[in-house]
């Protein structure tokens, strides 16, 4: 069974109930260590994502473009511009395909990341949401079926957050804050998570 239009658009519908229901979550997060918009960065980017969901192509590529542009035109987040860039390098991978099987999930989440990192300019390791897509990344390497990518996938972004909960963060707004980051939780790991159990269907 491959992933499909029909299947993106379950994404999306299951993302964005969870972008409004953690809304205050992921801004409260985000409070304690930076702008305190994050919530708002991530419902937004989904609104502006089912404005345009039933008139995405079959096209998976053309289709993930689309919800990159509209990450786009969220606000000036950097976890927008960040989501955007990976939507992109997933999108550029998939153009012209209609159907994507398990076990390339690995191998697209590694492009996203390495994207990420060259445009966000940080580093593996430094309590950011990179760190959570390696973990994803690592989790899901050789996986065939869907469910079972899907339940590692979200294991993995559990067990991100667990390891670097106790680190301090070393990146963005966040380091200015010092020590007090160690034993709190990455806004961007957390969204991450949100993002990851939507999509998957673990919520």
């Amino acid at each position: 069974m491959s992933i499909d239009r029909d299947a993106l658009l379950s994404g999306i519908d299951r993302l964005a109930t969870a972008a409004a229901r953690d809304f205050e979550m992921l801004n409260a997060a985000d409070g304690a260590l930076g702008d305190g918009d994050l919530g708002i960065t991530l419902d937004r980017g989904m609104k502006l994502v089912g404005e345009q969901r039933d008139a995405l192509p079959e096209d998976l590529g053309r289709a993930l473009m689309l919800c990159a542009q509209a990450f786009t035109r969220t606000s000036g987040s950097s976890y927008g511009t960040l989501l955007a860039t990976g939507l992109m390098s997933m999108a550029k991978a998939l153009k012209g395909e209609t159907g994507v099987e398990a076990a390339r999930v690995s191998e697209l989440v590694a492009g996203a990341r390495d994207a990420m990192i060259a445009r966000g300019k940080a580093e593996l390791g430094n309590k950011t949401v990179l760190d959570s897509l390696e973990a994803i990344v690592t989790a899901t390497k050789n996986g065939t079926d869907p469910s079972d990518v899907a339940d590692a996938a979200c294991t993995a972004v559990d067990a991100a957050l667990d390891a670097f909960r106790d680190k301090r963060a070393q990146v963005g707004r966040a380091r200015m804050f010092g020590e007090k980051t160690i034993g709190m939780d990455d806004p961007g790991m957390l969204a991450m998570r949100t993002i990851v159990r939507a999509v998957a269907g673990r919520d």
